[in-house]
């Protein structure tokens, strides 16, 4: 199992199940949406997306806000450039990337049971940090399983 998480050959023959190469490209567009959002967006999705209740905070305190936001949103592009090259050049990374973002979802769930922020509303993100975890360990071990050509 090792070499199919990490080959010898390094090239871009996906050799798992279609489903988890469209999942990859579908993931890979969330991830740069998402991060240009967090980037551009007037609050970064704070307050509009996350419902951090921004309005009662004040000057210095939204602005913080808000470049942290942009801060995580450049990660997020970093992280979505890197897919967008291993789905386009070096597909048999597939399966390490989905551990990635399996390990990363795993960790912002864990991180935020302690450590909280105020919300009015229940933010998408917040419900994807529970469900992508989930979705990202079934597509790894689909990867792995090679399709029958």
């Amino acid at each position: 199992m090792l070499n199919k998480i990490l080959p010898t050959i390094i090239d871009n023959t996906f050799r798992g199940r279609k489903v988890a190469l469209w999942f990859f490209y579908f993931i890979t567009l969330v991830t740069i949406v998402r991060s240009c959002i967090h980037i551009f967006k007037y609050d970064g999705g704070a307050q509009s997306i996350a419902t951090i209740p921004l309005d009662s905070y004040t000057d210095a305190g939204v602005a913080t806000v808000i470049l942290i936001f942009a801060y995580w949103g450049l990660s997020q592009l970093m992280f979505g450039l890197i897919q967008v090259i291993v789905a386009f050049k070096y597909k048999s990374l597939i399966p390490l990337m989905y551990l990635f973002m399996f390990f990363e979802y795993v960790c912002r769930f864990g991180i935020s049971l302690f450590k909280t922020i105020e919300t009015t509303g229940q933010a998408p993100g917040g419900i994807a940090n529970k469900v992508l975890p989930i979705i990202c360990l079934v597509m790894f071990f689909i990867s792995i399983n090679e399709s029958k050509k």
